[in-house]
């Protein structure tokens, strides 16, 4: 009993993938839809380059039979000499066919690839983050380009080769019939068997390339962290280990690599073989015809031509079916991506509000990244427009997701955040963040120049980026640089110190102009004569503005409005700084932990 129903288990997972393999397959193929001019005019060239290869056999028959054999007398059109002239203009007709399909089927998928790309990286870009924390870079980062070149590779080469193949076939078969039907079926006999053993192989291709998507994946993931965490690899000498790590993973590709080349290398030979065997059993049984004068031997000529021909396109079939493998398995993966759509952040959903004045209140709220672990438990506070409140606690406290909650990145799972008074679910999350800046202990830049990492979009103008570098000090060190606000920043800002990152942080967020400003650990990498300038920078800005600030440097946090104290995700005090002090409470024993020193 027991094992009949794993066998309807099995069963019903076969029909599952296969459905499945079906639904990729008619996705795939509504993309070419937009294109559907282009292909269509490759498609009438593969039929005129076909009609060519099928006439060329034939008029080789007919110069060896009527001419050769047969000595018919020749007149001006139909001679040996007519029949070259005819023959070369069919073999030039075919080349310019074959060149014009060549080029209309690339400008097709080109179009289609770029399309794709594009659908990625925008869906890439709106995933939330909740998606984005159990996904690996590299994950992403093969689906957008080593999964669509394998799309790229079967639009190219396959679809329209297919099409070409599979309507060659059907006029070799046709041609031959009308020649001989009996020698064409003996001709084709051993198709049945040569169909069953790919048949035998499909399983095991499938699985493979399955392997070694999910294979490169891991690499490109992890050469991705490695490259950008080698400093810490370096300062711990970890090269060794990390190199053992990656000659395993790549151990580990290099085999399933090797094993789809073994695969590959026994369709192409195979189909060598049957159709070397196909020729003989062929010549073999026409040669007996040819002496009893019941063949003629441009009859034998033109088939042998045609099983060439017919099994040239078999074992492109064969080739292309691996190809197609890889595809739907790459299709697959982007389309997993692309499924996502109904949790992809909508960032003109909600009520419009451009100006947010920055009352920000918690309501009992409760968060969790995975809904059973409480980060947040019944948090509430009100923090009005203007004001300016800290968040201390120790490490796991909760300070830096209640800065992500404000900013819209995760929904909470009970309780209230509103945003002068209205739900932050209801809010357009372009809205929301247009009037939040954020300052980050860990800065990160992008490649291209100092001018774009301060913008960041096209509604910041230079004037605004020159007075944001001028009030955060950090035009001292950018008036020195050759090209000044010009100047390059290599990837994740390498060439700068830590501190200038910082100023060039804050030179962004003032730049934003925003409603609330945040800064999470952002003097963390300043030096003290630079800190004391921003702090300057940090009460003028704040004047006008809700500022938020998560420190572990008191000097940073003792002139708050509001200091909220948390504690294993739970508020446990609220208050000023003198407040707090003379409470004698959790925030006192904090600062007496460290003996007074600027650091809690």
């Amino acid at each position: 009993m027991i094992h009949i129903w794993n066998n309807i288990k099995t069963l019903k997972h076969k029909s599952k993938n296969k459905i499945h393999k079906i639904h990729s397959l008619k996705r795939l193929l509504s993309l070419t839809l937009p294109h559907m001019k282009k292909i269509l005019l490759a498609a009438v060239c593969v039929v005129l380059v076909n009609a060519a290869e099928l006439i060329k056999p034939y008029i080789l028959k007919i110069v060896i039979d009527d001419f050769l054999i047969n000595k018919t007398p020749e007149t001006m059109f139909y001679s040996i000499t007519s029949m070259g002239v005819l023959y070369f203009l069919i073999v030039a007709l075919g080349g310019l066919f074959s060149f014009s399909q060549v080029n209309f089927i690339n400008r097709a998928a080109q179009d289609i690839m770029k399309d794709l790309r594009t659908r990625v990286f925008n869906t890439i870009q709106l995933l939330p983050l909740s998606y984005l924390d159990k996904t690996s870079s590299g994950r992403l980062i093969t689906r957008a380009t080593n999964d669509v070149a394998a799309l790229s590779e079967m639009y190219t080469d396959v679809i329209i080769n297919l099409f070409k193949d599979v309507f060659l076939l059907i006029g070799i078969i046709y041609a031959m019939v009308m020649l001989d039907a009996k020698l064409a079926l003996i001709s084709v006999s051993l198709v049945p068997i040569m169909f069953f053993f790919v048949f035998l192989l499909k399983n095991k291709i499938k699985n493979n390339f399955s392997k070694m998507k999910s294979l490169i994946g891991r690499i490109n993931g992890f050469m991705a962290e490695n490259i950008s965490g080698m400093k810490i690899i370096q300062i711990f000498r970890g090269e060794k280990e990390k190199k053992e790590e990656f000659l395993n993973l790549n151990g580990e590709y290099f085999k399933s690599t090797l094993f789809q080349v073994r695969l590959n290398s026994i369709l192409r030979p195979a189909s060598d073989v049957f159709q070397s065997v196909s020729v003989a059993i062929l010549i073999w049984y026409a040669m007996g015809k040819i002496y009893n004068q019941t063949l003629e031997i441009g009859v034998l000529f033109a088939f042998t031509t045609y099983i060439k021909q017919f099994f040239n396109p078999i074992s492109d079939l064969a080739d292309n079916y691996t190809t197609i493998q890889s595809a739907l398995v790459s299709a697959d993966r982007i389309f997993e991506l692309l499924d996502e759509e109904d949790s992809l952040e909508d960032l003109d959903l909600g009520i419009s509000m451009k100006n947010i004045r920055g009352d920000i209140e918690f309501k009992n709220v409760w968060f969790s990244y995975n809904d059973s672990d409480w980060i947040l438990k019944d948090v509430s506070f009100t923090i009005k427009s203007g004001e300016t409140a800290a968040f201390v606690g120790e490490t796991g406290a909760g300070k830096t997701t209640i800065i992500s909650l404000i900013s819209g990145f995760y929904p909470i799972q009970k309780g209230e955040i509103l945003i002068d008074g209205v739900n932050i679910n209801e809010i357009k999350k372009k809205d929301l963040r247009r009037n939040i800046s954020v300052v980050l202990q860990d800065v990160f830049l992008f490649s291209g120049d100092i001018q774009k990492n301060i913008s960041l979009n096209d509604d910041i103008s230079i004037d605004e980026i020159d007075e944001a570098l001028r009030i955060t000090c950090a035009s001292e060190f950018v008036n020195t640089l050759p090209q000044g606000v010009n100047s390059p920043v290599m990837e994740r800002g390498s060439t700068f110190s830590a501190g200038e990152k910082q100023l060039l942080s804050f030179a962004r967020a003032i730049a934003h102009d925003p409603s609330i400003f945040i800064l999470d650990e952002a003097t963390a990498n300043i030096d003290t004569h630079t800190e004391k300038l921003i702090q300057q920078v940090i009460e003028k800005v704040s004047r006008h503005r809700t500022t938020l600030i998560i420190a572990h440097r008191l000097s940073t946090i003792r002139n708050a409005d509001k200091i909220i104290v948390l504690s294993g995700g739970e508020i446990v005090e609220m208050g000023n700084h003198n407040e707090l002090i003379k409470g004698k409470g959790y925030y006192k024993k904090m600062i007496e932990g460290n003996n007074f020193k600027e650091v809690i």
